[in-house]
């Protein structure tokens, strides 16, 4: 899918969450409940790092260039040492090991161990680069005919505002985790949350995605996974535009409303 799609796909997942967590008689400060949806719209683009023309490589300038193109060589000296006889000869790593189980949860698990032996510069860093990507994403149109910078800053002041709502007591830093300095130790789950949602959103498309790598499927160690091929779309196809952005959007409504009790 394009980026605005799995943007909206992460907000909407993490929405759904705060409902299901309201519902077990759990519910999620508001404040949990709008910053995991933004990081969680922003880690949607994140396992994109392995494609030079994605929405997250125009992020943060020639840093995110850079850093995909470094990515894209990782994923596929990965790939190409660990494909089966089976699996098909590739020229890039796109859709391999940024788009499986494994990364979102050492990414995930990464930032939560960054949140809590790192402090709040590290939360603060955590936050900005999330929140970067969000707008990126959920505010595309605006983005790419805005300046950088003043993208960054919109991040940057957003980051250092959230982060000073959440340190108030009762206000979520120790939603899910109480124990000292462990407070911060949930903003990996929205992220292991959003890259997952890329990764499905990935599935349905014509090519599949891999998610479950390194497990393999019969004689293949990079198995696409996806719905039967008539259930498939083409990325960016009228059905992403006009039926799930829509729906993605309608979800996340309803998951938010229930969160904070209102339904």
């Amino acid at each position: 899918m394009m980026g605005p799609a799995h943007s909206l796909s992460g907000a909407a997942a993490w929405l759904g969450v705060g409902a299901a967590a309201a519902a077990a008689g759990h519910t999620m400060p508001w404040p949990v409940l709008v910053v995991g949806a933004l990081i969680c719209a922003g880690a949607a683009l994140a396992p994109d790092l392995d494609h030079k023309s994605a929405t997250i490589s125009r992020a943060f300038g020639p840093v995110s260039k850079a850093l995909c193109e470094i990515v894209d060589k990782l994923s596929f000296a990965v790939y190409k040492a660990t494909r089966s006889t089976a699996d098909p000869r590739r020229t890039g790593g796109h859709r391999t090991l940024t788009h499986t189980w494994l990364w979102a949860v050492l990414v995930g698990g990464g930032c939560s161990a960054a949140a809590i032996f790192g402090g709040r510069w590290a939360v603060l860093a955590i936050l900005f680069v999330h929140l970067v990507l969000a707008v990126e994403g959920l505010l595309w149109r605006a983005a790419r005919v805005s300046s950088d910078v003043l993208v960054w800053l919109l991040g940057a002041t957003s980051a250092w505002i959230l982060a000073g709502v959440l340190d108030q007591p009762g206000n979520g830093a120790g939603w899910l985790f109480g124990a000292p300095g462990q407070e911060y130790l949930w903003l990996g789950l929205p992220i292991v949350l959003g890259a997952l949602v890329h990764d499905i959103g990935d599935a349905l498309t014509v090519s599949g995605c891999p998610i479950l790598w390194p497990i393999p499927i019969g004689r293949k160690r990079w198995y696409p996974l996806g719905p039967p091929k008539f259930m498939r779309f083409r990325a960016g196809s009228w059905v992403e535009m006009k039926v799930l952005m829509p729906a993605f959007m309608v979800l996340g409504g309803v998951g938010g409303a229930a969160a904070l009790n209102y339904i």
